[in-house]
């Protein structure tokens, strides 16, 4: 790891993604899987076409078939044969004649023009048209969707369920993907209780590991839940060591602060490598990243807000970068704030708020008021961040500021 990663202080937020970034291994073994279970996996190899979509000329209608060449002096057509979508019409059509087509059947040889039925007066093999028509009319053209040896993927694309139906449709049974990485959630501290449990005097429930599980679940990942470690040093030095045994990145929450019962700074020094320990950022200051001896490690704060800004933010496109998987962009926007908002210089500020469109198709938004690290509420009633850079101070009602709409990680 980088010798800059010895850092005193805070390191500026955009410093430490960056550092980040350029520190996690990229995993690139692979497995072939079937289509039906490829969604929201990553692609290990481009993907191209091993075929045309549409393998041939076809009727975008049910009507007629006929080569236009045959009605430039004349309205008048004889009906020669049918053509069926999977029964197609066997011969050539000639000058003069037609064919009953209906939609998606091969266009007959000798035919470059369709007719929809409701424009044509037929009577026994005898056919009129009501109209003019024009070469190549209602025909979908061989390979107008995907065109054979067309790139359609990327390598690093993760599939969507519209990918799963193109690569259906040109014949792909099974792909390639990356192997999804194994991450291990580790929560500490002696006050958490899990959901369902009595609390006692100094006791609260541990959220932390729930959210980040919904989060990963959205993710080609697998999850080793490792549970809650109390503030022992024998214990956490245990999970640590299982965990890193087990996954390619373990997660903690809690235990990254300067208080006398946060061991995870001195057991990661001990069994692998601190990169960089504060960040100016809030929330989230106490946040750690490191090396243990086979994995990588991220280390949130306890605080629940603290610990879900600083995996959206920091953690996510780290993830991204060890699938060897293009992250999808966030959106970011100007709006403008419809109430004052605190904030000193000195850290970026990720608030929480809700924007709207106003009366007048303005884009606005709004605080969900007090944004205190411990007020979970905050992100669950919010549909974005306000981006509040390092130097910035107060901003006044009616100022203008940076947007990050929430994406579906949080949705």
């Amino acid at each position: 790891m980088a010798d800059c990663f010895s850092q005193s202080g805070l390191l500026p937020f955009e410093q430490a993604k960056t550092l980040i970034l350029e520190n996690v291994p990229t995993h690139n073994d692979s497995e072939e899987i079937p289509i039906e279970q490829a969604i929201g996996r990553v692609l290990a190899s481009q993907m191209l076409s091993p075929v045309n979509v549409p393998p041939h000329d076809n009727s975008a209608m049910d009507g007629y078939a006929f080569a236009q060449a045959s009605v430039e002096h004349t309205s008048r057509l004889r009906l020669v044969g049918k053509a069926f979508a999977g029964a197609p019409f066997k011969g050539q059509v000639g000058a003069g004649e037609c064919v009953r087509i209906m939609t998606g059947a091969k266009l007959p040889l000798g035919c470059d023009t369709v007719e929809m039925q409701e424009n044509v007066e037929a009577q026994d093999d005898q056919l009129v048209l009501q109209q003019a028509t024009k070469h190549g009319q209602h025909v979908r053209a061989t390979g107008e969707d995907i065109q054979q040896q067309q790139v359609l993927m990327n390598k690093g694309h993760q599939l969507t369920s519209a990918d799963i139906g193109t690569l259906a449709s040109i014949g792909i049974a099974s792909v390639a993907v990356v192997k999804p990485l194994t991450i291990a959630l580790i929560a500490t501290g002696d006050e958490l209780k899990q959901p369902g449990e009595v609390l006692t005097e100094g006791d609260i429930f541990e959220s932390n590991r729930f959210f980040l599980s919904a989060m990963l679940t959205k993710l080609p990942v697998k999850v080793i839940d490792f549970g809650v470690i109390a503030d022992d040093k024998e214990q956490l030095r245990a999970a640590f060591n299982q965990a890193n045994q087990q996954a390619d990145v373990v997660i903690s929450s809690g235990g990254v602060s300067v208080g006398e019962a946060d061991y995870t700074k001195l057991i990661l020094e001990e069994l692998g490598q601190v990169g960089f320990w504060k960040i100016a950022m809030k929330p989230g200051k106490p946040f750690a990243f490191g090396k243990l001896a086979n994995s990588t490690f991220f280390g949130l704060p306890g605080n629940p807000v603290s610990a879900l800004v600083t995996f959206y933010q920091l953690v996510v496109p780290a993830l991204y970068q060890m699938m060897a998987a293009k992250m999808p962009p966030r959106v970011k926007l100007p709006a403008v704030t419809t109430s004052a908002l605190r904030k000193a210089p000195g850290r970026m500020d990720f608030q929480r708020a809700v924007w709207q469109l106003n009366s007048e198709g303005q884009l606005e938004v709004t605080s969900t008021g007090s944004q205190g690290s411990g007020i979970l509420t905050s992100i669950a009633k919010a549909n974005c961040f306000i981006l509040l850079p390092q130097d910035q101070g107060r901003v006044e009602q009616g100022g203008t500021v940076m947007i990050e709409l929430f994406d579906e990680l949080i949705s």
